[in-house]
């Protein structure tokens, strides 16, 4: 069972290859948490993996898988190998180990953690943007080998090393993220521009139903957004933006990922 969380479409991407190598079956945290159920009761077989596949935000994970987690039940987990597979710009810090705490709370042992780098998409502050073409293309076409070699790993049962850390990753997973997770979630300064075509994608997308269109037809926020910027990468006329942060920065979206 494949787990994954997905903005942009890159660890979307990552979740249905790593499906197709393992004959695992690919399941959205996004539209399980939906349901609004307290508790999420998963039936595991024997001979099962458990995969966590999802997006590093501001060094740990994102918002709704941690929500996820911790109200996650596998029915039938006897030790069975579960593992944590993050996608990142660059690095990941302690996401990793974040995810093993997070999961041995429920009395679920991780088993390995990897990351695989995807072209970067976080565009909401300062000094941040999408990479070049060139870079974007180059990680692309990189990461097929590095999900080929995550899942020779989890066959194998290989005890290898296919996680980037970074520096500082205390610094970074454990203060960082901590005032990400309780200041930055919720509060956002998205808005529309003129520019829009009321199509609903936007609203259509959103991980966590915190878009909805007026009487207008435009898309307003509430105040439960995770920052997955779903919404201001995939608006097929650019015509979101947060704040002035985001004006003359790039998007990006995964090419496979309609």
């Amino acid at each position: 069972m494949i787990f994954y969380f997905s903005g942009t479409g890159n660890s979307r991407w990552v979740a249905n290859a790593l499906g197709i190598a393992l004959g695992e079956a690919v399941v959205s945290i996004a539209d399980e948490l939906k349901t609004g159920k307290k508790e999420f009761l998963c039936p595991l077989r024997e001979d099962e993996k458990v995969l966590f596949v999802y997006p590093v935000h501001s060094w740990g994970p994102a918002v709704p898988v941690a929500r996820f987690v911790s109200s996650l039940t596998l029915t039938g987990y006897n030790g069975q190998p579960v593992y944590s597979v993050s996608t990142c710009g660059d690095e990941c810090g302690y996401t990793g180990d974040r995810m093993r705490k997070a999961l041995a709370k429920r009395g679920i042992k991780l088993t390995n953690a990897f990351s695989v780098i995807m072209p970067n998409n976080y565009i909401l502050m300062p000094g941040f943007d999408v990479d070049s073409k060139a870079v974007e293309e180059q990680k692309l076409k990189e990461a097929p080998a590095a999900v080929a070699a995550i899942a020779d790993a989890i066959r194998e049962k290989k005890k290898v090393n296919l996680y980037n850390k970074g520096s500082w990753p205390g610094l970074k997973s454990y203060c960082i993220y901590s005032l990400f997770a309780n200041f930055a979630i919720g509060k956002n300064s998205f808005r529309v521009t003129d520019n829009c075509i009321s199509c609903g994608l936007c609203e259509r997308i959103c991980p966590t139903g915190t878009i909805m269109l007026n009487e207008s037809k435009l898309p307003v926020w509430a105040d439960t957004c995770v920052q997955c910027v779903a919404c201001i990468h995939r608006c097929p006329v650019h015509a979101i933006e947060y704040g002035t942060i985001s004006i003359k920065k790039g998007r990006y979206h995964h090419p496979d990922i309609k």
